[in-house]
């Protein structure tokens, strides 16, 4: 039984040594091997064939940066919308945090092909990564990803009131509630204070959290996501960045 053939840059993709546009770019470049040959755009290989990807696609690589930005409420993750700006035009030199020790200059050359790692709603702070490495994002919302994101969640009864929950519906936020007529992941809920909860999620469907919220009947008033990953936002400043160190992983 013959094996099956799949695109190089796919391959090359999930072997996790770069993202597949990333990875047709090195082709273009004639800096991946397969079998000791120079390998050519929109070919396709077997499991079985040997690959080799050169030093310099390698030293390239490790230039790509990683940003951590505390996004505050207003910016959108993406694509500028309904008048409202990207994210990404934070990324400047005021705005690096004076403490970030990574060993790392900045450069505007780093907002090429700076994309956002997941979305933050405008309306959410907290923790937004954009970043050039398509390996990155892949840890984060690639399709088969279990990465854990954790939020803190400002809450009040859906009059404004105090907020309350029944076990019943604490319950319901952590495993049984549907979205779109899909059953949500379990995730893990608690309460932090008397309006203040913990959501940590491996999912991240469009406002989901308020959408969950509302299902139980409360009233998000402000979310801050705190954590993706192993990565904490910790004491960065709001409307702040820092970069990913080198030893730091999702």
């Amino acid at each position: 039984m013959s094996e099956e053939l799949v695109r190089l840059s796919k391959r090359i993709s999930e072997l996790g040594i770069a993202s597949r546009r990333e990875a047709d770019a090195w082709i273009e470049k004639c800096w991946v091997k397969v079998n000791g040959e120079i390998a050519t755009l929109g070919m396709k290989v077997t499991h079985s064939d040997r690959i080799q990807i050169s030093s310099k696609a390698k030293n390239e690589q490790k230039k790509l940066v990683t940003i951590l930005l505390n996004k505050p409420v207003g910016y959108v993750s993406g694509q500028a919308e309904d008048g409202y700006e990207p994210a990404k035009v934070l990324i400047t030199a005021q705005n690096h945090w004076v403490k970030d020790d990574a060993p790392i200059r900045f450069s505007p050359s780093q907002l090429n092909h700076l994309v956002p790692a997941g979305r933050l709603d405008i309306d959410s702070v907290g923790l937004l990564v954009l970043t050039q490495d398509g390996r990155v994002a892949k840890s984060i919302i690639g399709e088969t990803t279990d990465l854990e994101k954790e939020y803190i969640v400002r809450v009040a009864a859906l009059d404004g009131s105090r907020p309350t929950l029944s076990a019943e519906n604490l319950a319901l936020l952590n495993f049984g509630l549907q979205l779109d007529g899909k059953p949500l992941l379990p995730a893990k809920v608690s309460w932090l204070n008397e309006d203040e909860l913990r959501f940590v999620l491996k999912e991240g469907k469009k406002r989901q959290i308020r959408r969950m919220c509302e299902a139980v009947g409360l009233k998000v008033l402000r979310l801050k996501r705190v954590r993706v990953g192993r990565i904490v936002l910790g004491h960065l400043p709001l409307g702040q960045w820092r970069y990913l160190k080198p030893g730091e992983n999702f």
